[in-house]
């Protein structure tokens, strides 16, 4: 259960992110809305992080969330704000989710 948490933790890490690259380009209410977007993104991933800590290492799950969030992030980026989708990136995005699922296979938990 503590890492189906971990995962939409993770997620939610991806929703802020994308809030504040779509924040950053808005003004007036539209502004606000997307900052209320990040802080409930951030809230709800924090409090699902600090349940996940409760049972898995901390050290492990913190990088599984980074992870998801990173990856995460930079598929929303590719995708949504027109980032670069270089073999470099991508390589790297690939090893790191490589990384993401090993750390869970050589969890204890």
């Amino acid at each position: 259960m503590q890492w189906i948490m971990l995962i939409i933790a993770g997620f939610f890490e991806v929703g802020f992110a994308a809030c504040l690259g779509k924040a950053k380009d808005a003004n007036g209410n539209t502004y606000y809305m997307w900052f209320a977007g990040f802080l409930l993104c951030l809230a709800i991933s924090m409090y699902l992080l600090v349940q996940a800590t409760k049972v898995l290492p901390i050290g492990t799950a913190y990088a599984v969330w980074t992870g998801i969030g990173a990856v995460g992030s930079v598929l929303i980026g590719i995708l949504f704000f027109k980032e670069p989708a270089d073999f470099w990136r991508l390589f790297f995005v690939i090893t790191l989710i490589g990384s993401i699922v090993g750390l869970k296979y050589v969890s204890a938990h």
